[in-house]
């Protein structure tokens, strides 16, 4: 007996997108029609990502406010934008720091690795994989500076894991780990009290 097919899957007839031989690039991700939102390509794959978490969507808040409050007059920082690492590859950080300069204006969909001076990713079940290992390697051997990970500790707080580019290596190199406070001093001083998640200060 065949497995039954999802009715809501019947009912809006979605046509899953076809790749090409050799698989998808990365201009292909502005000219696909349809697509979810937040769309990644991982080596010429398209990735899906599943709906937030609440723990996701107040860490990015936290964060992009710690960020925002600290950040040199020559950068700026955005959330959930792409990052063109070569051709087969464009994943999506949930918040990257950027040399200002970069900024090519509203329609622009990614940015190259060479402006890109801190990327973070908030683990989901999902991405569990992707942002501990597959994002960060690729991250480095692509040059980006500075990259923060972060996870949910058991009383839903972030856990903040903070890595710098070893450039002789092309790899990251773990500079410390923050619970309840962040504070670091590279790529530019940055303070936040991770507690404050699901306070928005009050």
């Amino acid at each position: 007996m065949s497995a039954a097919s999802e009715p809501r899957l019947e009912e809006q007839r979605y046509r899953w997108p076809i790749p090409p031989e050799g698989g998808w690039t990365s201009d292909d991700l502005d000219r696909i029609p349809g697509l979810p939102p937040h769309t990644e390509l991982i080596d010429g794959s398209l990735v899906f990502m599943s709906p937030q978490r609440k723990f996701h969507t107040r860490t990015m808040w936290l964060l992009e406010k710690a960020l925002l409050a600290h950040l040199p007059h020559d950068l700026d920082v955005d959330r959930e934008m792409s990052i063109r690492l070569d051709a087969r590859n464009r994943p999506e950080p949930d918040l990257l720091v950027y040399r200002a300069g970069a900024d090519m204006g509203a329609t622009q969909t990614w940015f190259p690795p060479e402006d890109v001076v801190l990327a973070v990713e908030v683990v989901s079940p999902d991405s569990l994989e992707r942002d501990r290992e597959v994002k960060p390697r690729k991250y480095a051997a692509a040059g980006v500076p500075h990259f923060w990970r972060v996870e949910a500790n058991d009383d839903g707080l972030p856990i903040v894991y903070v890595y710098e580019l070893d450039p002789a290596l092309r790899a990251y190199t773990p500079t410390g780990i923050h619970h309840n406070k962040l504070r670091v001093d590279a790529p530019f001083l940055v303070e936040a009290d991770l507690t404050e998640i699901y306070n928005r200060g009050r």
